[in-house]
């Protein structure tokens, strides 16, 4: 059987709105061609299982086979689909004896379609993780395929970054408010949420060295877990970090501090200094301290704790990179609709900008990771609850944050950073705007959002005295292991 393309069914934003409970997106969505690269979920609803194939013609002509064969592709996707649809609400009915016959059907299908192009491509890590979901339950299911991670998470991040032009959109169009807020200024200090590999700050580091009249003082403190093999990866990225600003002759000092969780960070970490023009950045970062909706509201939720740490520093900026996604429903059935859809549109653009081999390969275990967070986790052991841009601008409204719009050249410059600075296919992917707010889209599908903030004149205290007891509250409320360091001699000037 041939490739089963992600696009051949046409999509309907209502009937989607309808079965997933979702929140209409800022964004515009669906092609301009009438077709979105997702799943339909209004076909799903009138689908019946395929009867008896009818007898060909004694001699078909070539066209008429190939148009055959396509008939019986799509046939095998939408009822691959609707069973794995199906086999999550039998799950969440706790029916698991009949999730064990959706799941064994789905598995029959995809163990003769193409599973390396295609619906077959994100259908099998959906498969695999309802597997994984079910096999506790019911002991008798195929023992699950878990995600076993070819690298480490810093690692993946940066096969992702090879893969397609996600990351950098988020970091080129944060790295563009951030220059924008420190213009003029003589001292700029950063925040980074999650260092990583540090492939953001380089850009950053060469564009404040041809700043007319010269570069500020640049000070970077970079976010991460503590060293789980000994090796000090903080330390390494700042290395690499001052010898890049070395080079461009921008003084630079570098500084790592270790949390586990980022809601255990505290002002004395992070060594603000008055008059220093501040900046926090966060890329993929905050829908990892959102909360389930009953939880112990008498607990503060870490993503409140966070933000009113960035408002008490009153940063001139703080610039924040989401998934455009709706994957925080308490219902599972949900979180599995609107997830298919998601990354159906993901690893379409993937393949369609050739990521199929080396870094495409370990990026694809990357995003498997997110499928099983989102599939099988629950309460407080699910990580990856993405929410749609709405919300997130509630949110940080809530805790005394300002938007500030990215305007006409912001997007301009977006749109010129994603063609001319990036190898991978123009025909799918394009920036969207939405009220000062820019997207990454696949046919015209937001896949990720950008934003950027400001602290509200008096801080935090009276936004949040407005909302108290409206925000998701977490249980898991106590410290955490915590630590910080200084890389003196990485001090430039």
């Amino acid at each position: 059987m041939g490739r089963i393309p992600f696009s051949w069914l046409p999509m309907d934003p209502a009937a989607t709105a309808t079965l997933t409970g979702a929140i209409p997106p800022p964004f515009p969505a669906g092609a301009s061609n009438g077709a979105a690269y997702c799943i339909d979920p209004a076909l799903l609803a009138s689908f019946m299982p395929p009867g008896t194939s009818r007898q060909p013609a004694l001699l078909p002509n070539p066209a008429e086979a190939a148009r055959r064969r396509q008939e019986e592709e799509e046939r095998a996707a939408i009822r691959l689909v609707h069973l794995l649809v199906t086999c999550t609400g039998a799950i969440q009915a706790g029916d698991y004896s009949a999730a064990q016959g959706n799941l064994a059907e789905a598995r029959a299908i995809l163990g003769v379609i193409q599973t390396s192009a295609g619906i077959g491509r994100v259908a099998i890590h959906f498969a695999d993780a309802l597997a994984q979901r079910l096999f506790p339950a019911y002991p008798h299911a195929a023992a699950p395929s878990a995600p076993s991670p070819a690298a480490p998470p810093a690692e993946l991040l940066g096969h992702f970054y090879d893969a397609g032009p996600y990351l950098n959109f988020a970091y080129s169009t944060a790295n563009q408010a951030i220059l924008d807020a420190f213009e003029g200024c003589d001292s700029v200090h950063v925040v980074d949420f999650a260092l990583m590999q540090g492939f953001q700050w380089p850009p950053l580091i060469h564009a404040l060295s041809k700043r007319q009249g010269g570069p500020p003082r640049l000070r970077v403190t970079g976010i991460g877990p503590h060293p789980a093999d000994g090796r000090d990866e903080l330390r390494e990225v700042g290395v690499r970090l001052a010898e890049i600003a070395r080079s461009m002759n921008v003084p630079f000092c570098f500084r790592g501090v270790c949390v586990d969780q980022l809601d255990g960070l505290s002002k004395w970490m992070l060594k603000a200094v008055p008059g220093e023009a501040l900046a926090f950045n966060s890329v993929l970062q905050l829908h990892r301290l959102l909360v389930d909706p009953d939880a112990d509201p008498a607990v503060p939720a870490p993503i409140d704790m966070l933000l009113d740490l960035v408002t008490d520093l009153q940063p001139r900026v703080f610039t924040v990179v989401e998934q455009e996604a709706d994957h925080n429903r308490p219902s599972l059935l949900e979180r599995f609709t609107n997830a298919l859809f998601h990354y159906a549109a993901m690893f379409d653009s993937m393949e369609a900008g050739g990521a199929r081999t080396g870094a495409g390969a370990v990026a694809e275990t990357y995003l498997r990771g997110e499928i099983f967070d989102i599939v099988c986790g629950e309460g407080s052991a699910r990580a990856e609850r993405h929410e749609l841009l709405g919300r997130w601008k509630e949110r940080l409204a809530r805790a005394g944050l300002v938007l500030v719009p990215f305007g006409p050249n912001e997007l301009r410059m977006a749109k010129a950073q994603l063609i001319n600075a990036t190898s991978f296919s123009r025909d799918g992917y394009s920036i969207l705007e939405c009220a000062g707010s820019l997207a990454l889209a696949w046919h015209d599908r937001p896949l990720y959002a950008a934003t950027a903030w400001r602290a509200a004149p008096g801080g935090s205290s009276a936004a949040a005295a407005a909302v108290a007891g409206t925000e998701w509250r977490d249980n898991n409320g106590g410290s955490r292991d915590r630590g910080s360091y200084g890389i003196g001699n990485l001090a430039i000037g």
